[in-house]
């Protein structure tokens, strides 16, 4: 975390407005990702990120050290795309034609396809890994699993998207 970062979440921690939301703007397009790979909906990762700033701002004094803001507020909405997954069980929605708009490069279009075809437990770490950054050491310990565990759904998305890809 680069010292700027690190400034802003000590602020953050002694509840310094501009400073929780400098810091929110700066992990908003990471927590984007890491929602709608897991909702795959604009408007649920949009609400899993509301709850989890709100969630963020209310426990911020909890995080024990600064370093690992971006891992804990990962885990927070994490956990909130789960909440908002439990809640919508039992409901049945009509099949929708995913909307692709003209402007958005073929290169986003390729990465929605690939995540679209992996399964949930795969998705979440494929894009924690390759889209976010993060080490396997650090997704099992977000995921609460084996650093093992993460390499082989890694492994295995990526067996799954082989065979995708050679069947089309």
């Amino acid at each position: 975390m680069d010292k700027e970062l690190e400034r802003l979440v000590h602020k953050a921690k002694g509840k310094d407005p501009d400073a929780f939301t400098a810091l929110m703007n700066a992990y908003a397009p990471h927590l984007y990702k890491t929602a709608k790979a897991i909702l795959m909906s604009d408007e649920d990762a949009a609400d899993a990120m509301q709850e989890t700033i709100l969630t963020c701002w209310e426990k911020m004094a909890t995080l024990k050290e600064d370093r690992y803001f971006k891992t804990w507020v990962t885990k927070i909405l994490i956990n909130e795309c789960y909440n908002l997954m439990r809640g919508r069980k039992g409901v049945t929605y009509m099949d929708e034609i995913p909307e692709i708009p003209a402007d958005k490069e073929e290169s986003d279009l390729e990465w929605k396809e690939a995540l679209a075809v992996l399964s949930e437990e795969y998705r979440l770490v494929v894009v924690l890994y390759y889209a976010q950054g993060f080490r396997t050491k650090e997704i099992a310990r977000l995921l609460g699993m084996s650093d093992a565990a993460v390499r082989t759904r890694l492994s295995r998305a990526r067996e799954q998207l082989r065979k995708y890809y050679e069947e089309a």
